[in-house]
């Protein structure tokens, strides 16, 4: 089961949770941008403290789920995953920005333009180090959400949106391609990590994959990972490439292995656990 609330970062939850309205899984970038700098007047980046604390305090009613500095790497949590957030203008009788899909994560770069760390200066997210951003993607991606950017990976700061393409597609999303909102950050945003095709374990398809009934080689190959770390609670072999209940009693028992307990060692999987049974591929 994936992760309500990110491994590794501070939980810090400001309440005010609400459901999301269904469909793709969506995430969507943001930066802070708390200073307008240019090249010939940088400025130094706001610690991270203060806008951890503006996003519990004045700042609430905007709250993303995260909030993310690519300088250190850490990262503070302010909503869970399953939850919407407020950090979408979202216009009466419109697409309901902020709960548009089954998850629609916002993640709050800590940056601005010409920011000044430790006497560099950077112009855009892309030259900072983007620390932790492997671990927050991997979180983000155990939801479902998509590793591509359906409108277009962000190259500077300009709109572009189209409701159609938002409504159907998963995937992440920069704040300037969004319906309804005019805002026209991140402008960049790090390289997802090493595409998982170039590994020799099965990536992780998503929660929403794994449904009884499901046919794959995938599954068979589960099934005997499942079995060769001594959590088999399967009845038989026949169709075991067909996700059934064997299957999930096998899976939980995994899940319990490795150190779940309660609503978080229920099927179905999440990343963590799947690429730690390494499910070779085909």
């Amino acid at each position: 089961m994936s992760d309500l609330w990110m491994p590794g970062a501070e939980r810090l939850d400001i309440g005010d949770h609400a459901p999301t309205d269904g469909g793709t899984a969506k995430a969507i970038a943001h930066i802070t941008w708390d200073r307008n700098a240019s090249r010939q007047a940088p400025q130094d980046l706001v610690p991270f403290p203060a806008l951890r604390d503006y996003f519990t305090g004045g700042g609430r009613a905007s709250a993303p789920h995260v909030l993310w500095d690519p300088f250190t790497g850490r990262v503070t949590q302010f909503i869970p995953a399953n939850s919407r957030s407020k950090s979408l203008v979202d216009a009466p009788g419109g697409t309901r920005t902020n709960r548009a899909g089954s998850v629609v994560i916002q993640v709050e770069a800590l940056f601005f333009p010409w920011c000044r760390v430790n006497g560099k200066t950077y112009e855009s997210l892309r030259d900072t180090p983007c620390k932790g951003w492997e671990e927050l993607h991997a979180w983000v991606a155990s939801w479902g959400v998509a590793s591509s950017w359906p409108m277009g990976k962000p190259t500077g700061f300009v709109s572009k949106r189209d409701e159609r393409i938002w409504r159907i597609r998963s995937g992440w999303y920069g704040h300037a391609q969004v319906p309804e909102n005019d805002h026209t950050d991140p402008g960049s945003w790090p390289d997802f990590p090493t595409d998982p095709g170039t590994s020799k374990y099965e990536p992780f398809p998503g929660a929403p994959w794994f449904t009884e009934g499901r046919q794959s080689p995938v599954v068979a190959r589960m099934h005997d990972r499942l079995v060769a770390e001594g959590c088999d609670l399967y009845r038989s072999s026949s169709g075991k490439d067909t996700i059934g209940s064997g299957d999930v009693a096998s899976y939980e028992a995994w899940q319990r292995k490795q150190g779940f307990t309660g609503s978080a060692a229920t099927w179905p999987p999440g990343r963590t656990t799947w690429d730690a049974l390494r499910v070779p591929k085909g």
